[in-house]
């Protein structure tokens, strides 16, 4: 028997059904879902965002999901402490505890342990937003990829936070983002995780992504947008970062039409899942389905749970 309490992980790029395998491996056995999305624990954008809906939520517990304000930073170290307790919560409920979610970065922070980078100097970090205003994100990602190349293919030239982040980082220490999240010392969390992948290939995903982001507007996602606008008019606020919003907002400010947003929308998430899919190929210990291959899925997590109870 695992000393080691199990958790199982639901991972891979947007729109392959996570969501549905977890609510379904729900339906064999008490379970409850705990988010590592980045986005989707804004609470402005559950449209957006793709956080589940209220039936999905019906299904069983989900935890994490729409709590932030869009000018709130959530970070990985954050991630993890608030994990872990939903974790701890789960399992005291005597529940099986389910990570679903596609930011990379926050499941290996919390299997793995998270770097202990050192406070940023004060001065560092006005620096670099300085940097930010003056030059915006793109010429930080250009010299990322210079330094620190397999960091910068993991997040989008025009991503605010994580360009300025690894600038400040790398300013501070003398270290890339890389070096602090393989070669630094790490605490990891004490858990057994099964780690379940969902993916189908890019050509494949991308119709369903513009389809589901034309779902996305029926459902109101530009009434949604208006209203967090409406409390949250900074630009550089955190929530407006995540792809969608930012689109969105650029409409709004009217620096683009609604069909230019639309499509630059489209384009950015297919981007955003190929560097999903990036990320995830590299993990070695990862079972993968299709979309939809739900009863292996669960048939693959009560064996791996009996298997820790022998």
């Amino acid at each position: 028997m695992s000393a080691k309490p199990p958790i199982v992980c639901l991972l891979g790029p947007t729109g392959t059904g996570k969501t549905g395998a977890a609510i379904a491996i729900s339906r064999r056995m008490p379970a409850s879902v705990i988010n590592f999305d980045s986005r989707q624990v804004y609470k402005d954008f559950p449209i957006i965002t793709a956080q589940p809906d209220a039936e999905e939520r019906a299904a069983c517990p989900h935890h994490l999901y729409g709590f932030l304000p869009t000018g709130e930073k959530m970070t990985a170290a954050r991630f993890v402490e608030l994990a872990m307790e939903k974790i701890e919560e789960v399992r005291d409920r005597g529940r099986l505890p389910i990570l679903v979610g596609g930011t990379g970065m926050y499941l290996r922070s919390l299997l793995s342990g998270i770097a202990s980078i050192p406070e940023i100097p004060e001065d560092v970090r006005a620096g670099v937003l300085a940097r930010i205003r003056a030059e915006g994100p793109q010429r930080l990602h250009a010299e990322l990829e210079k330094v620190d190349p397999e960091y910068a293919a993991r997040i989008h030239p025009n991503d605010t936070q994580r360009n300025a982040r690894a600038a400040e980082v790398y300013a501070a220490t003398g270290r890339t983002m890389t070096w602090w999240h393989t070669e630094s010392e790490h605490s990891p969390a004490p858990y057994d995780a099964l780690k379940v992948g969902m993916k189908i290939g890019l050509d494949e995903l991308e119709p369903h992504l513009a389809r589901r982001i034309s779902a996305m507007l029926e459902q109101g996602a530009m009434d949604e947008a208006v209203a967090a606008y409406e409390k949250c008019p900074d630009p550089e606020a955190p929530g407006w970062t995540g792809i969608g919003c930012a689109e969105l907002l650029a409409f709004l400010r009217d620096e683009m039409s609604l069909d230019a947003a639309r499509g630059r929308w489209i384009k950015n998430t297919r981007a955003y899942a190929k560097r999903q899919l990036t990320w995830f190929n590299k993990e070695t210990d990862i079972h993968w389905f299709a979309p939809g291959d739900n009863g292996p899925v669960c048939d693959l997590v009560e064996k791996w749970l009996v298997g820790k109870n022998d």
